[in-house]
């Protein structure tokens, strides 16, 4: 069972790590990654959006994020995630959604929100990582030197003229890219 690996809720349990569906992100890599990104979690404004059980997510506002959209369509999903939150004392820094990732980036848009942090963590088979971070440049979604967090497992060969590549890391089977806005 994952669990918060750093922050104020550190050794917490998090719950729902075997619906079906869906595949959490292992410690170490979970581990890994927040130490590449610890220093721009303070404040951030946080998209997880496909939260799964919320575990990157929660992970983020243990560790100074001040606002998390938390969007999983799986309403399985949905509920552990309110759980989740709920059971963490985290609702205050907790907005969650049930919709399909494009719904959910057509609702962000209309309400003039932009992110610091993005995860991208969809199904496998989807391979739509690049459609979306195409998405939230277009509509300016993520703000400047803001960050996309991808992780997939294939290989990304992504250009975008407003986006850096700044880690890429491979964990087994499963690749990590971090990108930066500009």
């Amino acid at each position: 069972m994952p669990k918060v690996i750093s922050g104020f809720l550190k050794g917490r349990k998090i719950n729902g790590f075997d619906i079906d569906g869906t595949r959490p992100t292992m410690d170490r890599v979970k581990e890994s990654l927040f130490a590449m990104i610890y220093n721009n979690l303070n404040n951030s404004i946080v998209l997880d959006l496909f939260s799964g059980s919320g575990n990157l997510g929660i992970e983020a506002i243990s560790n100074g994020a001040s606002m998390v959209y938390f969007n999983d369509y799986n309403k399985k999903c949905f509920n552990i995630i309110k759980d989740n939150i709920k059971n963490f004392g985290i609702l205050d820094k907790s907005i969650i959604t049930s919709l399909d990732y494009q719904k959910a980036l057509a609702f962000y848009q209309k309400e003039n929100i932009s992110f610091d942090i993005v995860f991208l963590d969809p199904p496998y088979k989807d391979m739509i990582n690049e459609n979306i971070m195409d998405y939230l440049i277009k509509y300016n979604l993520l703000k400047d030197k803001g960050l996309i967090i991808c992780e997939v497992n294939y290989q990304i060969d992504y250009n975008n003229d407003n986006l850096i590549l700044k880690k890429e890391k491979k964990y087994g089977d499963k690749y990590l890219y971090i990108y930066q806005k500009k």
